[in-house]
């Protein structure tokens, strides 16, 4: 055996990597969603952060009759106006990012240590917004389900039947279902028992299932507790008397529609500060521009899964 051929006497792999450049990633946050709920959402710039939503209190009552030919008598109508609307105020979501100067003046090569630090924190920030935007007991699209507009599953699980008794809630140009992505599967499980599987449609250079044309949106902030979820479906737009998002505009800072970014300061100690905060709500116009399929069941393996994994 030669000399060359001893393991001890080449050059290993360990040593010969202190002379290599690793090629380094930004830092990967695997909480981030693509957040289509934001994406579908008509934005309204409210003025001093209150949104009041008039609404006509008589509207049962509005009524036009043909007059007969021989008759000039117009019938009169008015439109009143509800005496205490509602009042929407946009809700803070707020964090601080610090680092200490050091760490941005030493280490920021290849990667900004600043702006990593808040590209992080501000994704975070979306996702909480999401987040509220589903949940939140205030203003929230689950906590503004009138009552009228709740329906309960066949069997459980969600079936196209399901879905049509929702549509039959929100007719008037519904814009999207949403729902947990394991109710998505649940339901695309369903169509093909049946024989029917969903077509699927482009959005953002993404695919989803439809049903009856309109498209089924994930979000995992939708709640999912105990083998069961959440079927939301939505009209949207303030055309429509629909949903809406609500932003406060001209932040100083902004870096997007409601979404501000502001240096706070060096301390004492060297941590530099960056206050970011996002301003939003959310209202639903007209009660039937929202309803929900309650206690809607996964599939018992995905409950298995997620129970003993």
């Amino acid at each position: 055996m030669s000399e060359t051929s001893d393991p001890q006497l080449a050059l290993g792999d360990s040593a010969a990597r202190q002379l290599a450049n690793a090629t380094k990633t930004a830092p990967i946050l695997e909480t981030i969603s693509p957040r289509w709920l934001t994406l579908l959402l008509q934005w309204i710039p409210v003025e001093a952060g209150i949104y009041r939503l008039n609404k006509v209190s008589n509207a049962e009552e509005l009524d036009v009759k043909c007059s007969k030919r021989d008759q000039s008598e117009l019938p009169t109508i008015y439109a009143d106006y509800d005496a205490a609307p509602r009042e929407y105020f946009l809700n803070s979501v707020s964090t601080i990012v610090d680092i200490h100067t050091r760490i941005s003046d030493l280490y920021s090569s290849p990667f900004d240590q600043i702006k990593e630090q808040l590209r992080v924190s501000i994704e975070t920030v979306k996702e909480t917004q999401e987040a509220q935007l589903i949940n939140n007991a205030d203003y929230g699209l689950l906590a503004n389900v009138h009552p009228d507009q709740v329906v309960y599953p066949l069997t459980g699980a969600p079936t196209p039947d399901d879905l049509d008794e929702l549509l039959t809630k929100v007719w008037k140009e519904p814009a999207f279902f949403l729902t947990h992505p394991l109710a998505i599967a649940a339901f695309g499980r369903e169509c093909t028992r049946r024989g029917v599987p969903p077509p699927t449609v482009s959005l953002f250079g993404s695919q989803f299932l439809t049903w009856r044309g309109i498209p089924l949106i994930p979000s995992d902030k939708v709640p999912l507790a105990d083998g069961k979820t959440k079927i939301l479906l939505l009209r949207v737009g303030e055309k429509r008397q629909g949903v809406v998002g609500l932003f406060q505009p001209n932040l100083p800072g902004e870096q997007s529609p409601g979404l501000s970014v502001r240096f706070m300061g060096i301390d004492r100690n060297a941590i530099s500060s960056y206050l970011i905060s996002l301003y939003c709500s959310l209202a639903v116009q007209s009660k039937d521009a929202l309803a929900v399929l309650e206690d809607v069941e996964i599939d018992k393996y995905y409950e298995y899964k997620h129970e003993y994994k």
